[in-house]
């Protein structure tokens, strides 16, 4: 073969994996959830089912399965203000893997709604983590993944983590088969393109299992030890409901911004470039871990080493 041919094969094949994600639809993903007809997506509102007609959708494209026909769960919670609301509605596809072992991969898609007049359109918190998730899905449609991946977009994290909590205490497969949680909450704004990653100083065996390849973003540990005050992440995103029932998690996020809970975290205030990265490096994390021999045997035996 010449050498023209080879380094034209070698181009095609380097460049066709590293287009693993497609930006165009991540972007649009987001863009349209953190529209202002969505109204801020509060739970309990028609806003914030028409978002989950359109994640819905989403999966349905993707291609991914549902637990006996249906994609929406919902479930009966009482608000932080002690209101019980109508009912709030978690979102569950999956890809079934060669090993019944689970991963389950979420974000929340619901956020804060209408205050005082002004939509919050949660672009960031947490569009950018639905836009994620669509996205890996999107990846292991077209290349099956080992494990079994449970996608779940959850309600109510606003309220008090309560779709995650009810995920945990009634999940659509045995609790026993979930190894993993990775959950998204804040993944498309840093200056300083750092995309942060909880979880480790709890199961620090997961720690080697976070390999980024890309030199233009910093995956960085931390915000999940004692001592920290509220940088401590551990019970502030969906993930505590898991690490509550003590399943390991890793959870991406970044550090709060100028427009967190705010009026002005719009679509337009995304920096893209930080935000393509950091799906690529998660969809990383979840190869690793996806690659490993069996994440029952690892996970159970280092959790054994560390009680």
């Amino acid at each position: 073969m010449k050498l023209i041919h080879i380094l034209t094969l070698i181009f095609f094949i380097l460049t066709g994996c590293s287009k693993t994600i497609k930006p165009q639809q991540l972007f649009t993903d987001v863009q349209e959830l953190s529209s202002d007809k969505y109204k801020g997506r509060k739970t309990g509102t028609a806003e914030n089912q028409m978002a989950a007609e359109y994640i819905i959708r989403r999966f349905k494209e993707i291609g991914l399965n549902a637990y006996n026909d249906e994609y929406k769960k919902s479930f009966i919670f009482t608000d932080r203000t002690g209101n019980e609301t109508p009912q709030g509605s978690n979102l569950i596809g999956y890809i079934e893997g060669k090993k019944p072992d689970a991963i389950v991969i979420s974000a929340h898609y619901d956020h804060i709604g209408i205050i005082d007049g002004k939509i919050y359109n949660g672009a960031d918190d947490n569009a950018s983590g639905i836009g994620g998730l669509l996205s890996i899905a999107s990846y292991f449609a077209k290349n099956p993944p080992e494990h079994t991946l449970i996608f779940a977009a959850f309600d109510a994290e606003e309220s008090g983590l309560k779709g995650a909590k009810a995920f945990v205490e009634n999940p659509t497969i045995d609790i026993n088969l979930i190894k993993l949680n990775v959950n998204m909450d804040m993944i498309s704004r840093s200056r300083k393109n750092e995309l942060y990653v909880a979880g480790t100083s709890h199961y620090p065996f997961l720690k080697s299992y976070v390999f980024n390849t890309d030199s233009k973003i910093k995956v960085l540990f931390g915000h999940d030890t004692s001592g920290l005050g509220g940088d401590d992440w551990t019970n502030q995103s969906d993930h505590a409901a898991f690490h509550s029932k003590k399943i390991p998690f890793l959870y991406f996020g970044v550090e709060n911004h100028s427009d967190y809970h705010k009026p002005t975290d719009d679509f337009s205030r995304i920096h893209k470039e930080f935000y393509q990265n950091a799906v690529h490096a998660i969809l990383e994390t979840i190869k690793n871990i996806d690659k490993s021999v069996s994440i029952q045997k690892v996970f159970r035996d280092k959790l054994i080493m560390k009680e």
